[in-house]
């Protein structure tokens, strides 16, 4: 679990569903956080800035494998599976305070350009930021 694009966050009590654990949605935020977190790291947050270019998000699917509980910790781990001609695919893997997976998840996001309103190339220099971030060739 010593990838570069991994985050840690402490679950909210708010988060909690009736049943006592952590509600689905909560697994979306989380995903959501992990994957800004990598967007962040290699550039694309800031390409969005200086350019209005940027990741849209395309499809996100979630299997949940054990529940969350409050007090705890969620620990959710990045990778990038794939980068095509406009888009690419994040595996995200949350882990509880046991390092039990608990839930996987599957984005799918594509690059756009808000200038135009259309789907754009992937830049090669973000992409050669994800391959120093997966410490492959992607």
């Amino acid at each position: 679990m010593n990838h570069p694009a991994t985050l840690e966050i402490r679950i909210d009590w708010s988060e909690l569903d009736l049943f006592g654990h952590v509600n689905n949605v909560a697994y979306f935020k989380y995903i959501q956080a992990a994957r800004v977190n990598y967007w962040e790291l290699s550039g694309l947050n800031a390409l969005h800035k200086t350019s209005n270019q940027g990741p849209i998000l395309a499809s996100c699917q979630c299997n949940f494998k054990l529940p969350l509980f409050y007090p705890g910790q969620v620990k959710i781990v990045t990778s990038c599976v794939y980068i095509k001609n406009t888009s690419f695919s994040f595996q995200h893997k949350i882990y509880n305070d046991k390092a039990e997976l608990a839930a996987e998840a599957i984005d799918v996001i594509v690059m756009y350009d808000f200038n135009k309103n259309e789907k754009m190339a992937f830049p090669p220099h973000i992409k050669s930021q994800f391959e120093i971030i997966e410490n492959k060739k992607l």
